[in-house]
């Protein structure tokens, strides 16, 4: 039907629909009521009335009752369907699929396989051959493969976290269809251009030419992005985008690097905009903490901003010596350096009192940078606090002047002459030089020469053995203009003219902006000797540490990711996935999109092709609610029809009629529902009769789902590969229901979710003292920041911290390799999910000393551990889909990985049922040998 997800099977047979009239002209007339006569003897002649009798007339509401009743057998007739299937119509030409895969697709990600699915389940029915066609990978060779491999092969599939090209993939697609002839073609768009859109699809056309397209778009959620986030002077801002005019809110979380949250945002689209922005109002120190800023509900890693110490806003100090500062403050030092530093930093100046005054303010204040300009000399008090102030990380930029070009001060890199060397003076130059270059190895590597920059004084250095080293920028003459050395953890430096425009032009130059730039990027890190760029190591290149996938996730960098240059500044690509690179203390990040990269919705109209959506409802038959419905009218007219001929018409017409009526519809609208209540007698039946596994159902359905189909698979391991023989698996609610009935009940924790009642922590807390188990499952172990094996830092498990903080838990240790655990059916050596990376805990074994102790084959302690915890995702990597393919991927996806995995549950399963009893393998030589004599 137009405007409506509703189809029918049988659709001639609504024809049935114009024979209401005739039903209604036949349902008017009924038999008349008997009437009720007084029979004496005497009067039965006077009674009798010869006149005819004619029938009454049939009720309107009883007619109108029948006619809905006969309406809905004629719709059941016709095979109603909602949310019918929108593939592809019945053929035998292969089907070819392609597949966007890139970040913008992630937040639709369950639709588009929902959708892929669909199609190679009717070509599966059709007999037909699938290609798999992901538009990331344009090497890929395209080939033809049965239904039953494609839909393997698609679940292997998972969105990039960077930007497709999607007409690198034509030549491939070309040569494919060339050699294949006739072909349909199904193209599952995620609807965002970032591109050469208009080139694809033009390319496209070309090749579909004479063959059926269908285009798959709208329906599912729209992909959202953020840029461009600046950590400007009174808030941090960034730029939100979209592609659909749909979206008109929604907020930004801002993260630290541990995960906690610092803030929120809120965002708003003007109704024809496509981008926005938010911004967080926060003090500067909390703003440097964010490290992660990412759409809140949006599932993509382009919906997800990774900041590094760049965009860290610190505050500096400015500090001069010169007394004129406020007789022309628009031609003071301060003025220029306050407007160089003032879009990357907080500058504090300290234009009141004495200099050393307000080196001791900025001291107290534990600023990570200051600056002085033309100070000369310092007290000796000063000075020792400065020097501890470098050495333990603090970075000091001073400029020359007449003072200090007259001091004998310490605190500069290398040593000075007296004087300066003046245009004209007795170390004269015959012209103003101009700035030749920038050290390799300098914090200013990579800046751009200028050649319009000319220095007419300038405060010369000492020439020694160790100067080159020390210089970070040289004039023409080979004199340095910057010179700079590490101390302990601090950096010194010196510029060797004046920080206002009498000595040079380079401070209203755009190059000391960049170069002042640099030197806070400086400040703020541990910094050691022969430190390169902004503090990094001195090699060209860094490692990537960890990477986003295409939800937005941490994870272990993929094979392909390889090095990139220190400066890399681009867009995240194949090489270079977003995530963070280099070494751990100051890493350098990269982003999915650039500041200035921008998305736009995709125009496929000149494409000439079917159009389809995805759909986010399965197809359901509706004929069996229909007939249930018929069915309950016409018991409905039975009964009224009865009491009619009963003499209750005028009982019923007058008070019974109406409430009656309203409750046979009330009855008849809830006969198809399938929802029922089980009583506790029925729960107790069903958990006695065999023995069963038990899950805490979380409320979310998405992880519900998945935990229901993992318990299931680990149910029909256990069956396969044991001699346990287990029931369907019990979804629980320990606030509700009883827990005694289960040996073990596995929990997996949503981060965010609201925790228990204290009810069912207490009935919880009882289960695990009367001898259960409860596997808790933080599902988390990737998110793990690196070094953090425990996993302690993951949202996960500060959610199951929340939960154990009201339980009475023993102490807990990772599983030693010979705890039972580990030898109860399958020799293990750790437990392994969908992640591999998560250590599982158990409760801590009693220490044994003696030699006989530690021969034992396994250690079991006196009993059961009462809890289990891991983030591996057990469940996850169990749940089989009913066509015995799994339901999710594994990482990283080792070839055994998921066999072992329903290894490690059998064990848990087995080592809940049985106890400790491997542990007595230490008796076998004994038992052995008694029973040989």
């Amino acid at each position: 039907m137009a405007g409506l997800p509703l189809s029918f099977a049988e659709p001639m047979l609504l024809l049935g629909l114009l024979s209401l009239p005739a039903l209604w002209w036949l349902l008017r007339v009924m038999p008349p009521r008997p009437r009720r006569i007084e029979f004496p003897p005497t009067r039965l002649l006077f009674d009798i009335q010869p006149r005819e009798e004619t029938p009454s007339r049939t009720p309107w509401w009883l007619t109108l009752l029948r006619l809905l009743a006969a309406a809905l057998v004629i719709f059941a007739a016709a095979g109603p369907i909602w949310n019918p299937q929108t593939g592809l119509a019945s053929s035998k030409a292969p089907l070819v699929i392609l597949l966007d895969d890139g970040w913008s697709s992630a937040s639709s990600w369950d639709a588009r396989i929902r959708a892929a699915d669909e199609l190679i389940a009717n070509a599966e029915n059709d007999r037909r051959g699938v290609a798999l066609v992901p538009l990331s990978e344009s090497a890929r060779d395209i080939t033809l493969m049965p239904a039953g491999t494609a839909r393997v092969a698609l679940r292997q599939f998972a969105p990039k976290p960077y930007s497709i090209d999607r007409v690198d993939t034509l030549p491939a697609i070309d040569r494919f269809l060339k050699a294949t002839g006739d072909a349909e073609i199904a193209w599952l768009s995620d609807g965002v251009d970032t591109g050469r859109g208009a080139e694809f699809t033009e390319g496209l056309g070309k090749l579909v030419e004479n063959r059926t397209l269908t285009i798959y778009e709208g329906g599912a959620p729209s992909a959202q992005a953020l840029v461009a986030a600046e950590n400007a002077a009174a808030k941090m801002t960034v730029k939100v985008l979209r592609t659909e005019t749909g979206i008109t809110s929604g907020t930004v979380r801002a993260l630290d690097a541990k995960g906690s949250p610092i803030g929120e945002a809120r965002y708003s689209f003007a109704p024809q905009d496509r981008e926005t922005e938010a911004s967080f109002d926060l003090p500067v120190e909390l703003r440097n903490d964010i490290a992660r800023l990412e759409i809140a509900g949006e599932r993509s890693a382009g919906a997800v901003q990774l900041l590094d110490k760049r965009w860290r806003r610190r505050a500096v100090g400015v500090v001069s010596g010169a007394t004129n500062d406020t007789a022309q403050p628009l031609l003071a030092s301060t003025f220029y350096l306050s407007r160089a530093l003032s879009p990357f930093a907080d500058v504090r100046l300290g234009d009141r009192g004495a200099p050393q005054q307000a080196i001791a303010q900025f001291l107290d204040q534990r600023l990570p940078m200051i600056v002085m300009a033309d100070v000369g000399t310092l007290s000796p008090e000063i000075r020792e606090r400065l020097n501890a102030w470098i050495d333990q990380g603090g970075v000091l930029v001073r400029f020359a002047g007449p003072r200090l070009a007259q001091a004998d001060d310490d605190l500069v890199p290398v040593k000075l002459r007296r004087g300066g060397r003046v245009l004209g003076g007795s170390l004269t130059w015959e012209k103003p030089q101009h700035l030749a270059s920038f050290t390799a190895d300098g914090p200013f590597a990579g800046l751009a020469v200028p050649k319009d920059i000319t220095v007419s004084r300038q405060v010369l250095a000492e020439p020694d053995a160790v100067l080159a080293t020390k210089s970070w920028a040289s004039l023409e003459d080979g004199t340095p203009l910057v010179t700079g050395e590490h101390r302990g953890k601090g950096v010194v430096s010196l510029f060797h003219v004046g920080a206002d425009s009498r000595w040079s032009d380079l401070p209203m130059s755009g190059t000391f902006v960049e170069m002042l730039r640099r030197l806070v990027d400086m400040s703020g890190y541990t910094s050691k000797p022969g430190a390169g760029v902004a503090g990094e190591a001195k090699a060209e290149t860094v490692a990537p540490l960890r990477t986003l996938d295409g939800f937005g996730a941490f994870g272990p960098p993929p094979s392909t990711a390889k090095p990139m240059p220190a400066d890399y500044r681009d867009r995240a690509t194949l090489d270079h996935p977003p995530g963070l690179y280099g070494p751990a203390d100051a890493p350098i990040a990269v982003n999915t999109l650039a500041t200035a990269d921008r998305i736009a919705p995709l125009d496929t109209s000149a494409l000439r092709a079917r159009r389809a959506s995805y759909t986010n409802a399965e197809p359901r038959d509706l004929r069996g609610i229909l007939l249930s419905s018929a069915l309950g009218l016409f018991l409905l007219d039975a009964i009224v029809v009865a009491m009619l001929g009963a003499g209750l018409a005028a009982l019923w017409r007058r008070r019974a009629a109406p409430a009656a009526l309203a409750l046979a519809f009330l009855l008849a609208s809830m006969a198809p529902s399938t929802t029922r209540a089980e009583n506790s007698d029925d729960f107790a039946m069903k958990a006695v009769s065999q023995t069963r596994l038990a899950y805490v159902v979380t409320g979310n359905a998405d992880v519900d789902s998945i935990v229901k189909a993992g318990m299931s698979g680990l149910t029909l391991f256990l069956a396969q590969r044991t001699a346990l023989e287990a029931g369907d698996p019990v979804g629980v609610d320990p606030a509700r229901d009883e827990l005694a009935f289960f040996p073990l009940i596995y929990w997996p924790i949503v981060p965010g979710a609201p925790k228990p009642p204290q009810d069912a922590i207490n009935k919880i807390d009882a289960y695990m003292k009367q001898g259960g188990t409860v596997l808790f499952d933080t599902r988390d172990a990737v998110e793990a920041p690196p070094g953090d094996n425990s996993g302690s830092q993951t949202p996960g498990m500060q959610a199951l911290r929340e939960i154990l903080s009201s339980l009475d838990v023993p102490e807990l240790e990772p599983v030693p390799r010979e705890h039972v655990l580990t030898k109860t059916f399958y020799l293990l050596r750790d437990f392994p999910g969908r992640f591999t990376s998560g250590q599982t805990w158990v409760e801590t074994l009693p220490r044994e000393d003696d030699d006989e102790a530690a021969q034992r084959p396994a250690r079991g302690g006196d009993g059961v551990s009462p809890i289990i915890i891991t983030s591996n995702d057990l469940a996850g990597a169990w749940a089989i889909r009913p066509d015995g393919q799994a339901m999710l991927p594994l990482t990283p996806g080792e070839p055994r990985q998921r066999e072992f995995a329903f290894r490690a549950g059998v064990n848990i399963v087995m080592y809940t049922l049985t106890g400790n009893y491997k542990a007595d393998q230490v008796h076998a030589p004994a038992l052995i040998e008694r029973l040989g004599q």
